[in-house]
């Protein structure tokens, strides 16, 4: 694909997400008006954004019939050949740890991601692998679970009693 159809179907793509958003927006009756005595509607800058999207999309799209940009007179590769290993690769691994939270859950699926990524893609060493590896999902858990009370999935029964243990140990000395 080159960089002027990328441009073409990206821009066709953004102007019918945009009218998606719109359309949604409508049909689930958030008011797009202003309301009385309480200002904007909910749905008023949701929609607005988006009819701005839409109307970007089609800006792009008028310029890309007439050829006024680099980018829609651009008959390069979107992907040079040498780089598409590399975005299969990326794109597997995390399609991978996205199947893997449901099952093990989100910080053991983050850490198989990093050790994965950084070792076999990024070709770092063990030392620094195993930091990342170890220290991301502390950081993650600490983050989320402890300082902002937004617990993340834990996957499969077996897993989320892991974490249960954990957090029952932190409610009961650490607190």
């Amino acid at each position: 694909m080159t960089i002027r159809i990328a441009e073409f179907w990206m821009a066709i793509a953004l102007f019918l997400g945009s009218l998606g958003l719109m359309w949604s927006i409508h049909a689930d009756g958030l008011s797009i008006e202003w309301i009385d005595g309480r200002g904007p509607g909910a749905g008023v800058w949701p929609f607005w954004l988006s009819a701005g999207m839409a109307l970007a999309s089609v800006w792009t799209l008028i310029r890309w019939f007439r050829t006024q940009t680099a980018e829609s007179r651009d008959t390069s590769y979107y992907i040079d050949p040498e780089s598409i290993g590399l975005v299969s690769v990326s794109f597997f691994s995390l399609t991978a740890m996205l199947v893997l939270v449901e099952i093990v859950g989100t910080y053991i699926a983050i850490a198989a991601f990093l050790g994965f990524y950084m070792r076999v893609v990024g070709k770092h060493s063990w030392k620094i692998v195993s930091s990342f590896v170890i220290g991301g999902p502390i950081f993650i858990y600490f983050l989320f679970e402890w300082q902002l009370s937004k617990y993340l999935p834990k996957g499969w029964h077996i897993f989320e009693e892991g974490f249960l243990w954990l957090d029952n140990y932190r409610w009961e000395y650490l607190m």
